[in-house]
């Protein structure tokens, strides 16, 4: 079965992505979903776009609107969520 489809079936969606992050950093959802460029939030808004658009598959239009980003910034947020991914084997569904 496909990753992405996997996922979808087992419930994972950006609302879970957001969960999961906030909990790996440690700071609350909204913070996330806030304005800024404080260094956890960053790191922490970054991953969720990775996860979004390439784990989940979810458009980077979707999750701009979501996180009140430009696609061009969620595009450049995935890609630094997926190098705290590898480095720090954070996968959406290890965990």
């Amino acid at each position: 079965m496909e990753r992405k489809h996997r996922l979808a079936v087992s419930g994972y969606d950006f609302d879970k992505a957001v969960h999961r992050a906030a909990d790996l950093f440690q700071i609350k959802i909204t913070e996330i979903l806030l304005p800024g460029k404080k260094p956890v939030r960053v790191k922490a808004r970054s991953l969720v776009c990775y996860w979004a658009v390439k784990e989940l598959g979810i458009s980077g239009l979707k999750v701009a609107v979501k996180l009140g980003l430009t696609q061009s910034a969620v595009s450049r947020a995935a890609q630094r969520g997926e190098r705290l991914a590898i480095k720090y084997n954070l996968f959406f569904e290890n965990g």
